[in-house]
């Protein structure tokens, strides 16, 4: 079966079309040392809806299904457009949680709206004061003092701790934040069923959030991440995000 392998911001994918994989098939798949490598797999179908292009499902490295994957949708709006899916630049996708709009813009960069976002209570655990958030899926946000702080927080200890945690019953991504200039955040995610990653297109949306609920702005913001910097606004409370997407390779594999 063909498949195509892309990335935004180092958050990467295996991309099919017409074909939904079992949790073995996609443990299989992203397996970086025994299969192609990816933090989760992407399933595309054309749609008929009038305005929508195509329909787009995710599952995590571990085999589970997710609600939304904002860099995924990225980059299933750049996979239809580099194959004439639409000649036109913004589009609707089909997601489990409804329906989004994306943009892929001249200038190479993919603009995607995440939907509604919503800030829950706080909760202390793992040493740390989180806000809750949701942006199509479960995000816990704190904040740390420093860049120091940051590389220093053991995330692979309190992203496993943070899944049994009560307030949170289906499991939650972790995101770590850092000032790093003026409108500018540095983060660090690890992601429900994943592990700590790139990029996170909802994590950085939850971010910019929270950010907006202590300053009270909601001008663009830029999240720094691991593989590089997503834009963020937050425009009549929905969430978008901005940032490349590329292709990596393509191949064939085996069912």
């Amino acid at each position: 079966m063909p498949f195509t392998k892309m990335e935004g911001l180092g958050n990467d994918f295996v991309m099919v079309e017409d074909f939904r994989p079992d949790a073995d098939q996609v443990r299989a798949w992203c397996d970086r040392r025994l299969g192609i490598g990816a933090d989760g797999v992407l399933s595309l179908s054309r749609s008929s809806r009038a305005g929508v292009v195509v329909r787009m499902d995710y599952w995590n490295s571990n085999g589970s299904g997710a609600e939304m994957c904002g860099n995924g949708l990225r980059c299933v709006a750049r996979y239809v457009f580099d194959r004439d899916w639409t000649r036109d630049r913004s589009f609707g996708v089909e997601t489990p949680v409804g329906l989004r709009q994306v943009e892929v813009r001249a200038d190479g960069l993919v603009r995607a709206e995440l939907g509604p976002y919503s800030l829950g209570s706080s909760v202390e655990a793992c040493g740390f004061s989180f806000t809750s958030a949701e942006v199509g899926n479960p995000h816990a946000v704190a904040f740390v003092a420093d860049q120091a702080a940051l590389d220093k927080a053991d995330l692979e200890a309190i992203g496993p701790a943070m899944q049994d945690h009560p307030a949170f019953p289906e499991g939650v991504n972790v995101e770590l934040v850092a000032p790093c200039s003026a409108g500018a955040w540095q983060v660090r995610v690890w992601e429900r069923g994943v592990g700590e990653t790139r990029a996170c297109g909802t994590g950085a949306a939850a971010v910019a959030a929270v950010v907006a609920a202590r300053s009270g702005e909601r001008d663009p913001v830029g999240i720094r991440l691991p593989g590089g910097e997503l834009g963020v606004e937050l425009i009549d409370g929905a969430a978008w995000i901005q940032g490349p997407a590329v292709q990596v390779f393509e191949g064939t594999i085996r069912i």
